[in-house]
C-alpha cells in the first residue's frame, strides 16, 4: 500500500512577526523543488482551486526576480512578486514576497525542502515586518487556499517521477 501525506500544512505562529507553514511531501525533494521553482509547473498548482494562474515569471538566481498572477474565481486579479536572496537547488529558497494588493506589507519566505525515505518536508517560515502586517496575513483566508495549493503541489510534484 502506498503512504501518503495527510494533506494538510500545519501553520503555527514563532514569534510575533512569524508564520511557519510545514507540510510533508510524498515525493522526493528534488521533484518538490522543481515543481516550486519551473514556471509552467507552478502554473498547475499555486492558484489551488481559487481561479487560474495567468503568469508565473521566474528568475532562479541570487538577485532574480518572481511574479505569480492569478484571475480569481471570482473575476479579481491577485499578484504577488519577490526577489531571490539564497538559492541552494533542492535545499533552500529565500525570497522577499510581497503581495501586490498591499504593497507596504512585505515578507521574507525562507523555504527549506528536506527528504527522508523518499518524502519531503517543506517548511515555509514568512517573516514579516510588523504583527500587523502578520496578523493581516493570518486573517485574509490564507489557509484555506494555501492548504488547496499545497495539496496541488504534492499532485504536480507526484506527477514528475
Amino acid at each position: 500500500m502506498a503512504v501518503t501525506s495527510s494533506r494538510r500544512a500545519v501553520v503555527t505562529l514563532p514569534d510575533d512577526t512569524q508564520i511557519l507553514i510545514t507540510r510533508e511531501f510524498d515525493a522526493p525533494a528534488h521533484l518538490v523543488y522543481r515543481a516550486w521553482t519551473e514556471p509552467e509547473l507552478v502554473r498547475r498548482w499555486w492558484g489551488g482551486d481559487r481561479g487560474e494562474v495567468t503568469s508565473a515569471e521566474i528568475d532562479l538566481r541570487v538577485g532574480g526576480t518572481w511574479r505569480y498572477v492569478m484571475t480569481a474565481n471570482a473575476g479579481f486579479e491577485v499578484a504577488f512578486h519577490g526577489e531571490y536572496r539564497e538559492i541552494v537547488p533542492d535545499e533552500l529558497v529565500v525570497s522577499t514576497e510581497v503581495f501586490e494588493g498591499m504593497p507596504d506589507a512585505g515578507a521574507l519566505d525562507t523555504i527549506t525542502f528536506t527528504e527522508a525515505d523518499g518524502r519531503t518536508t517543506v517548511r515555509m517560515l514568512v517573516q514579516h515586518t510588523s504583527q500587523e502586517h502578520r496578523d493581516a496575513h493570518i486573517n485574509s483566508g490564507m489557509e484555506e487556499g494555501m492548504q488547496e495549493s499545497l495539496a496541488h503541489l504534492e499532485e504536480v510534484a507526484r506527477s514528475l517521477r
